[in-house]
């Protein structure tokens, strides 16, 4: 007949211990059989071998209209295996927050039989932590005898802004027993304590910017660690269309924790640009302990950025000329420049009662920042020149910038200033007339005595 509302309660015998209590199966007929699922705990310490485990079956039954109950005991033998079991004996780890680094974990076997194809894997519940660039990892080992260890490595990556403290990781040993069984160890675990994320700082910025010109961003980039950081290139990262760098970024090599370097960095504002203090997106660009390009960009560079000026200074030594006369004009050139100016070439215009002479254009090979040279011109005036009265002549610069790039100033405007001429005649207006009045009486008197 069927035995019913069956029940199963379980003792394990010494330091193993049950941990489902009772459990309750239903019916079993004569012809269909029932699985009792019993949890057992085995300490590590448990000796292997063969223990008896104890059952009371509980069951109910009728028998001549009687609801009976009745427990039976019965007896099962349990094997406690000592297959391969792991524990995490030793973890090194270069990470970083922030960045990757390898971590390193030793594998010891402390149980009694050989594992073979064991794979370790490692994963991490935390998506601020990433293992060979995902959820885990999993690397294989080909053979671990009783005893022995084996050193297993994996690219751990830790988010930005994150504190430094033990990150978890848990693993597990997938593996063929001695007899080909696939077996898994599962429960290992391990902590990886990052080191702190790499930072930068900007010193000593000097600006020698202004508009309408070339310039340098100066200043010193110190590497505040914790690590050092090869081939350290210092970039300006900004979109402002008024801000052009010459060169995208400057090398400044490699830095060790506290060490600082100098850079310098050519850039260009332009004449549309507004002159003030300006706050430049800077990064800096590295490679880690394993040579992989990293990038800081948490960093500011503010810079004073100076109005426009003229990009030389043009005076007159000389500025008067003689009614009706011609002469030579010493023109004074300044470089106002911060570089080198090359094959400067000036070129002098005069509108009338000026007229330039013969020699209307100067040279010079270069001209050094702040250097002067002086150019001598010809300048003419015509009889209609009034003494005493200024009159401007106007001058432009064709030359070479550092680049070798050809520029063209706006154009100098300078006084002139006409005098009376130092032959002691007249005028020659006054001349013109006299000559004129002469001529008409002259012709006058021949007309009568005809």
């Amino acid at each position: 007949m069927t035995a019913r509302n069956v029940r199963v309660d379980a003792e394990a015998p010494g330091a193993l211990s049950v941990e489902s209590g009772e459990t309750a199966i239903g019916g079993v007929t004569t012809t269909t059989p029932r699985s009792v699922p019993v949890s057992i705990n085995v300490p590590n310490n448990v000796d292997p071998g063969t223990y008896t485990l104890d059952l009371d079956i509980t069951y109910s039954y009728i028998s001549s209209g009687e609801d009976r109950t009745v427990t039976v005991s019965r007896q099962i033998d349990l094997r406690v295996r000592d297959d391969a079991r792991f524990q995490v004996v030793d973890v090194e780890s270069n990470t970083q927050i922030g960045d990757s680094g390898t971590v390193e974990a030793t594998i010891e076997n402390v149980g009694s039989e050989t594992a073979h194809n064991a794979d370790v894997t490692f994963s991490t519940q935390s998506n601020s932590v990433s293992v060979s660039g995902g959820q885990s990892g999993t690397v294989r080992v080909a053979e671990v005898d009783p005893g022995e260890t084996a050193t297993v490595a994996y690219d751990v990556g830790v988010a930005s802004d994150l504190p430094v403290q033990q990150y978890t990781l848990s693993g597990s040993v997938a593996f063929e027993d001695p007899d080909g069984i696939s077996r898994t160890d599962s429960g290992l675990s391990l902590g990886v304590l990052p080191r702190a994320e790499q930072t930068f700082a900007l010193t000593n910025v000097e600006s020698q910017l202004r508009v309408a010109e070339d310039g340098d961003l100066i200043g010193t980039i110190r590497n505040d660690g914790p690590v050092p950081a090869r081939s350290v290139v210092v970039q300006y990262t900004g979109s402002d269309p008024s801000v052009i760098p010459a060169e995208q970024s400057t090398a400044v090599g490699t830095l060790a924790p506290g060490e600082s370097a100098n850079f310098s960095l050519p850039i260009s504002i332009s004449g549309e640009a507004e002159a003030g203090l300006r706050s430049l997106d800077m990064a800096v660009q590295y490679r880690n302990d394993e040579s992989e390009l990293r990038a800081f960009e948490d960093i500011v560079a503010n810079a004073e950025v100076a109005p426009e000026r003229d990009r030389f200074d043009v005076t007159i030594e000389n500025r008067t000329i003689q009614s009706g006369g011609t002469r030579t004009v010493d023109v004074a050139v300044t470089n106002n420049l911060n570089e080198t100016a090359s094959d400067v070439e000036a070129r002098l215009f005069a509108d009338d009662p000026l007229d330039t002479g013969d020699t209307d254009t100067g040279y010079v090979q270069s001209l050094e920042p702040g250097e002067t040279t002086t150019m001598t011109l010809e300048l003419t005036t015509t009889g209609s020149a009034t003494p005493g009265s200024t009159y401007p002549i106007s001058l432009d610069f064709r030359y070479d910038d550092a680049d070798g790039d050809s520029q063209l100033t706006d154009t100098f405007r300078v006084p002139i200033d006409v005098v009376e001429s130092e032959d002691g005649g007249l005028p020659l207006p006054v001349i013109i007339v006299a000559l004129l009045v002469v001529g008409t009486g002259g012709l006058v008197v021949y007309r009568r005595r005809q």
